[in-house]
């Protein structure tokens, strides 16, 4: 991948674009998060100048460094594993956390959040296939911690969020997207407290046009837009 980082965001919008209107939806339905971890600072510059809509980290300690440097302007979401005693941190950091899948952590960002004198926003992460090797509470379980975590008073669940099992193939994460909508629709349709249920967080480098199909509100696209990570030695 020779070509600008610009030049990447412009192709992805495209492809954004068609798949949004395939879905029904107007291409402003769909934001574009620049998944920048690993990324340096320079790269992450060009991002925000080509117009992404979100930048999103994995870790805490990564994002509290990049955010000092590079600034707020655009928001940042906090999508890795989160651990408990992280929480206070996250809070403080990220305008959305999309990896919540257990009452422990919703419960310790509620009190961190309710001493910041805030409502924090969160996604409950679905491990729809139930993967072993992946986060988020099984899709049995989903309805009951949603329920669980919407009487907290300082965290609002904004939505969800899945990954589902890596393929070449992009048409086989369609059932585990369509399955994440379902949900979503189901939670809405309760009307609970506290569950606003507007995002859906799915779909990355290599099956994004399928999610947008299936109703994605938030992409996550970095080997799109970086290149391939460089591997650690």
């Amino acid at each position: 991948m020779n070509d600008t980082i610009a030049a990447r965001i412009r192709r992805i919008r495209k492809d954004m674009a068609d798949a949004a209107a395939k879905s029904g939806r107007p291409p402003s339905a769909v934001r574009l998060m620049a998944v920048t971890k690993t990324v340096d600072e320079a790269r992450i510059r060009e991002a925000l100048a080509a117009g992404v809509d979100v930048l999103g980290e994995n870790y805490v300690q990564e994002a509290r460094r990049k955010i000092e440097r590079l600034g707020t302007d655009v928001p940042w979401h906090g999508i890795g594993h989160l651990q408990t005693n992280k929480a206070k941190q996250a809070v403080k950091l990220f305008t959305l956390i999309h990896s919540v899948d257990r009452i422990g952590l919703a419960e310790e960002i509620d009190r961190r959040a309710a001493a910041a004198g805030r409502v924090t926003h969160i996604l409950i992460e679905v491990n729809v296939t139930s993967e072993a090797s992946k986060s988020g509470v099984p899709l049995s379980q989903a309805l009951p911690l949603v329920h669980a975590v919407s009487a907290l008073k300082n965290v609002s669940v904004r939505g969800l969020m899945t990954l589902p099992p890596w393929s070449d193939d992009p048409e086989a994460s369609r059932p585990c997207f369509a399955a994440l909508r379902r949900l979503r629709d189901q939670i809405r349709a309760e009307c609970l407290e506290c569950c606003v249920m507007e995002e859906l967080s799915m779909g990355m480098s290599q099956d994004y046009r399928v999610a947008i199909e299936e109703g994605a509100t938030i992409v996550r696209i970095g080997r799109l837009i970086f290149g391939e990570r460089p591997a650690r030695g």
